[in-house]
C-alpha cells in the first residue's frame, strides 16, 4: 500500500471534535483527468461540509501524489478500504459518528464496490451512499447490492454514460433515479442543482 494523496475539508466555524460525521468523496476516471479537484467531487464534499461533516477527497492511485498505477477499479477499491480504516484510526473522534460514501462516474463504481467490501467487514457501514453520473455497471468488477438509503443522480443528456443505460441497470434495484434535464455527464451549469439535491437527501 503506497501513499494516498488526500485533501481534507473541515466544516467552517465548527470545532474538529464537534463535527456531525464524515464523508468520503471519490473522483472520476483517473485515465481521463479525474482527480480530487473535480468540480462534481468538490460539490459533493462541500454539500457534506455544509451539514457539519468533515470531507475526505483522495486521489486514486497514480493521480497527483498518490502512488501506484491504475487498477481498473479493483485496486482503487482496496485502497479506499485501507483509507477508511486509516481515517478511523487517525481520527478517533469520528469512530462513533455516521459517515457518507459518495462518488462521481468512475468514483461511483468504486464507492459501490467499497460499500460491498465494508458490508463484508467489521467496519461500520456508511449511513448513506451517493452516486452521481452513475457508472457502476460500466466499471464495477463485482456484484453490487445498493442500500435503500442511496441517492442516484444522472444527467438526461449524459454523453459518456447514456441515460438509457442507467435506467436499464437500475431495473435490478428498487431505487429512484433523480434525473436532471438538459444536463451532460459533468453537470455543467447544474452543480447548484446537484448540491441542493444532496442537501435535501442528507436532511
Amino acid at each position: 500500500m503506497g501513499i494516498i494523496d488526500c485533501d481534507i475539508d473541515w466544516p467552517l466555524e465548527i470545532n474538529q471534535t464537534d463535527v456531525t460525521g464524515w464523508a468520503l468523496c471519490l473522483h472520476p476516471h483517473p485515465l481521463h483527468e479525474g482527480s480530487k479537484t473535480n468540480k462534481v467531487t468538490t460539490t459533493l464534499a462541500r454539500a457534506c461540509c455544509s451539514k457539519g461533516m468533515v470531507s475526505f477527497r483522495p486521489n486514486f492511485r497514480g493521480v497527483g501524489d498518490s502512488e501506484g498505477e491504475f487498477a481498473d477499479s479493483v485496486g482503487e477499491t482496496e485502497d479506499m478500504k485501507f483509507l477508511v480504516e486509516y481515517i478511523l484510526n487517525q481520527y478517533p473522534q469520528l469512530k462513533d459518528k455516521p459517515w457518507v460514501l459518495g462518488g462521481f462516474s468512475f468514483g461511483s463504481a468504486v464507492a459501490a464496490q467499497l460499500y460491498q467490501e465494508i458490508k463484508d467487514s467489521e467496519i461500520e457501514l456508511p449511513k448513506s451512499l451517493i452516486l452521481l453520473g452513475v457508472a457502476v455497471w460500466k466499471y464495477a468488477k463485482r456484484e453490487i447490492d445498493l442500500p435503500k438509503n442511496t441517492l442516484l443522480v444522472h444527467g438526461y443528456d449524459d454523453e459518456i454514460i447514456p441515460f438509457d443505460e442507467a435506467v436499464d441497470w437500475l431495473k435490478n434495484y428498487e431505487l429512484p433515479l433523480v434525473t436532471i434535464p438538459d444536463c451532460g455527464h459533468f453537470f455543467h451549469g447544474k452543480l447548484i442543482i446537484v448540491k441542493n439535491l444532496i442537501d435535501d437527501f442528507l436532511g
